[in-house]
């Protein structure tokens, strides 16, 4: 029975293969070597402090924002860049394309001191799975004995939720459950008693009336209970506002019963929508800040159904947000959509210190460091104009299963003992 003759697509499988492969190394050699620069700038810039011109929090926060990478990605940059002096090996055999950023962050991560010389020469041959393996049998110093921990006595609160609710965990010391009792209870006896007024005794109506109050109804009406009474004493309340007497002659101010304040301090607590401004001249009051000046639920929620996150390009915070005017609040600036963006309590203070600078309007936003350079909201990326690295293709490792039986973790070697301590 003749066979059909094979197809010239699968006799040229392995030769194609054979180029891709090639073609794979050249890029991974490319690629690891392109990584190793990168380190090699994020810890200048880690060492000389240079991200805090341009907004960001950290040098991980930099990274990624610029090279729209992962956060993990980032850190494990970042990772290998503080740690680039102990691990020169390492660091050149990323440089000449022999061994990836994955492989040095995992030795950088954990790596003892003085393990240079002994990664690199693993790293060679091992996989990045087979390094993690490595350094976790590397032998630890013996843990000091732990002090019996003091019981944590501060109130916690934790929740579960599923498709039927939410589930919350209350812990709290003797005398706060006690007062939580307390209140519980009056809430509790409370609704009860409107229960037995609105329906009082009559054995008639057992059968439509409602069934007595629970303790978990006197919990939400607790709840509801605080919540009406903090909406009615913000924002003027002795508990939650800031109070701060200026003078508007000196633009000077100063705490409510407290020590003056430099002009970052003033203008951000005035910017804040829960300071209350005192204007005074010749040390006598003669008047209050507009009431204008505070945000109200409406208008926070249009702020973040308009951009819910800082406005700072890289920065990404969602949570704690400060509505901040634009054209400053004690310089006339209106309290309105077009003045306003939410800025992250880190980058609010910033701002004031003169570390950015805001300008606007809202819809053209333009965030500059303190060189006067934009931020850009997107990464840096673009395309090369410069040729890759010539360095020679990344064979990779060998493949091989590790065999751990014959491994010799590497030693910590202890401190030197110096003459002095013999």
């Amino acid at each position: 029975m003749p066979f059909p003759a094979p197809s010239p697509l699968a006799e040229n499988v392995p030769r194609r293969l054979d180029v891709l492969l090639e073609e794979l190394a050249e890029l991974g050699g490319q690629r690891n070597a392109i990584d190793g620069r990168v380190v090699e700038i994020a810890a200048e810039m880690e060492r000389d402090e240079l991200c805090g011109a341009t907004g960001a929090r950290s040098v991980t926060a930099l990274v990624a924002w610029k090279l729209a990478a992962s956060s993990a990605n980032a850190h494990t940059i970042t990772t290998v860049a503080r740690r680039l002096k102990e691990f020169p090996r390492c660091a050149q055999g990323m440089r000449e394309g022999r061994l990836s950023l994955d492989q040095v962050g995992v030795i950088a991560a954990r790596g003892g001191e003085g393990s240079d010389e002994h990664y690199a020469e693993l790293a060679a041959v091992a996989t990045v799975n087979q390094l993690r393996t490595a350094v976790k049998l590397e032998p630890r110093p013996e843990p000091e004995p732990e002090r019996e921990a003091e019981p944590d006595l501060r109130p916690s609160i934790t929740r579960t939720s599923d498709d039927e609710g939410s589930c919350w965990r209350i812990k709290l010391p003797h005398h706060d459950a006690a007062k939580f009792d307390a209140a519980l209870d009056s809430h509790r006896d409370a609704l009860f008693a409107e229960w037995k007024s609105d329906h009082g005794d009559d054995e008639d109506a057992l059968e439509i009336r409602p069934p007595l109050p629970t303790t978990g109804e006197a919990f939400m009406r607790l709840v509801e209970a605080g919540w009406d009474v903090e909406a009615a004493r913000r924002p003027h309340g002795q508990h939650t506002t800031v109070v701060v007497h200026v003078d508007v002659e000196q633009r000077a101010a100063a705490l409510h019963l407290g020590p003056a304040l430099t002009e970052a301090e003033r203008q951000y607590l005035t910017c804040d929508a829960t300071c209350e401004v005192w204007f005074e001249r010749d040390g006598e009051p003669i008047g209050a800040g507009r009431t204008t000046r505070q945000i109200n639920r409406r208008l926070r929620r249009a702020l973040e159904h308009r951009h819910r996150t800082c406005a700072v390009p890289g920065c990404g915070a969602t949570r704690g947000l400060h509505a901040h005017h634009i054209v400053h609040w004690e310089d006339g600036g209106p309290t309105e959509m077009a003045n306003l963006v939410l800025l992250c309590p880190y980058h609010h203070r910033l701002h004031h210190r003169g570390g950015i600078t805001i300008t606007g309007p809202a819809d053209d936003l333009r965030v500059a460091d303190s060189h006067g350079r934009l931020l850009s909201p997107g990464s840096l990326a673009r395309p090369p104009t410069q040729p890759p690295p010539a360095v020679p293709p990344c064979l990779g490792p060998t493949g091989e299963r590790a065999q751990w039986w014959w491994y010799q973790p590497f030693q910590p070697q202890p401190p030197p003992i110096h003459a002095g301590q013999a």
